[in-house]
């Protein structure tokens, strides 16, 4: 018989089940996390638990925050459970259950109240977890999105904001009214640079309402970078069963993640941090090379397999990996032209990582999808492809695998995959993307031209040559043939 979850429960985990090696009554709240989806759960919050079963840090709990109404539900659901979550690793070798109790509250989703929780000087960091599109940046700039309305009401309404900027530069201006010592502010989103682009939405709307307060949190907010890393699926009935059936206990948001996890992060918290460097955490003066790797060889691979995948007909990540044009392809790619455009990193092996990364791609107890993958490449292609093909133009270095990659998206957006059926729209452009993809099969320029994804490269001739001729080939000789050719050189 299940054993619903909560904190009585704990005395009675079912066996094999690990709990909470710590008294949970004992635990203090040094973070507000904002933004309490699986992701956190599955990465921040179980570094956390991990260290708190060490008996160390005991004043670093997380007090859980939100500002949708998806956060709502996720509070109505967690507070049911005591804030206690059910991760499952999904490895092949075994899976495994633990309950993880790092999260202590969860306030509710209420301006004032969140706002209040922050100013409180206990609070030392608020980290944030907003997915890639929840952090105002203008998609043709890449800088501060000040005209979005999110961003007018709040920086007209400051005492009064809709957005978790909003509420942070509050909770920020009370501290300093009070003469508290500032939080730090931590984003673990899975974005290049994110710590730069926390400050630049921070900053950005302080500085739309008050320029001098602007200095002030200039002065003396950190911002630190940090990488983040770990496959974290949806959680469906299909999850909620397998808690239930395997593991004997009945959870309403439990979490399934892959086995590996990474995190690193620029050391620069000047209020103090827990010591997560115990538990895996790695801390570093700059982050930039670990993202950079990460998003090109794991990012961009997830980008590569993608549309290959889709267009031959694949519904999961693992049984595209297990069609040897697609591994091929991938490993042809990242080794050929992704890995050579990163600066090495001390004690980093590349090749390594990247056999790490297809290991985990291979993952059949994942259960990813192909389409999860395929969704917005509007937004991911710009942060996770084209830099990468930005960088290698500059350098002198091949682009022909890149190009692909770009033409098998063109070739998805056209709508339909290599046997003639209809591809589900999978992009809030999707009727602008499919435009331009067939309009492309005669003049490649009509996809290239969409600046608000390519911005100038889609005018660059040898990235405009290269693109055409693999567009061509796509709907000349169809994707296996195209991918073959690749991975032969």
């Amino acid at each position: 018989m299940a054993i619903d979850l909560n904190a009585e429960a704990l005395a009675h985990l079912p066996q094999g089940v690990e709990g909470p090696a710590y008294d949970r009554a004992a635990l203090s709240a040094g973070i507000v996390h904002i933004g309490v989806g699986n992701f956190h759960r599955a990465h921040m919050a179980v570094y956390l638990d991990r260290l708190f079963s060490t008996g160390a840090d005991h004043d670093w709990a997380i007090s859980g925050a939100g500002v949708r109404a998806g956060d709502a539900r996720m509070r109505e659901a967690l507070e049911r459970q005591d804030c206690l979550t059910t991760v499952v690793e999904l490895d092949p070798a075994g899976l495994s259950a633990r309950v993880t109790g790092a999260m202590i509250e969860f306030t509710e989703i209420d301006a004032a109240k969140l706002i209040a929780r922050m100013s409180d000087p206990a609070i030392r960091i608020v980290s944030l977890t907003v997915t890639e599109g929840g952090w105002f940046v203008d998609a043709k700039t890449n800088g501060f999105d000040a005209a979005h309305p999110d961003i007018r009401h709040d920086a007209e309404h400051p005492d009064a904001p809709k957005t978790a900027f909003g509420m942070i530069l509050a909770a920020l201006r009370q501290r300093r009214a009070a003469g508290d010592a500032p939080f730090t502010v931590m984003s673990c989103d899975n974005l290049p640079e994110n710590g730069h682009v926390a400050r630049q939405t921070v900053i950005g709307l302080a500085r739309l309402a008050d320029a001098d307060f602007a200095d002030w949190v200039e002065a003396n907010v950190a911002f630190p970078n940090t990488m983040v890393d770990c496959i974290t699926p949806a959680t469906s009935d299909r999850e909620r069963a397998l808690v239930r059936d395997r593991f004997g206990i009945v959870d309403a948001v439990p979490v399934v993640c892959e086995p590996f996890r990474q995190w690193v992060l620029e050391d620069n918290f000047p209020q103090g941090r827990p010591a997560l460097e115990k538990v895996g955490a790695e801390f570093v003066t700059d982050v930039a090379p670990y993202e950079l790797m990460k998003l090109r060889i794991l990012n961009g691979g997830h980008a590569a397999i993608a549309y290959p995948s889709a267009l031959l007909g694949h519904h999961f990540v693992h049984d595209a990996m297990a069609d040897p044009r697609i591994k091929a392809w991938l490993e042809a790619l990242e080794t050929r032209e992704i890995i050579p455009t990163l600066e090495p990193i001390e004690g980093v092996d590349f090749e390594a990582y990247r056999r790490k990364v297809e290991e985990r791609f291979s993952n059949p107890e994942i259960g990813d999808t192909i389409p999860r993958l395929c969704f917005d490449g509007t937004n991911r292609q710009p942060k996770f492809v084209l830099p990468v093909i930005r960088d290698a133009l500059s350098k002198g270095q091949a682009i022909d695998g890149l190009a692909l990659e770009v033409a098998l998206w063109c070739r998805y957006c056209a709508g339909t995959n290599e046997a003639g059926e209809k591809i589900a729209p999978n992009d809030d452009n999707a009727e602008d993307l499919e435009r331009r993809a067939l309009a492309a099969k005669d003049d490649p320029q009509a996809f290239l031209s969409n600046e608000a994804v390519f911005g100038d490269l889609g005018a660059q001739p040898a990235f405009v040559a290269a693109f055409s001729k693999q567009l061509g080939a796509l709907w000349t000789d169809g994707v296996a043939a195209t991918l073959s050719r690749y991975a032969r050189g």
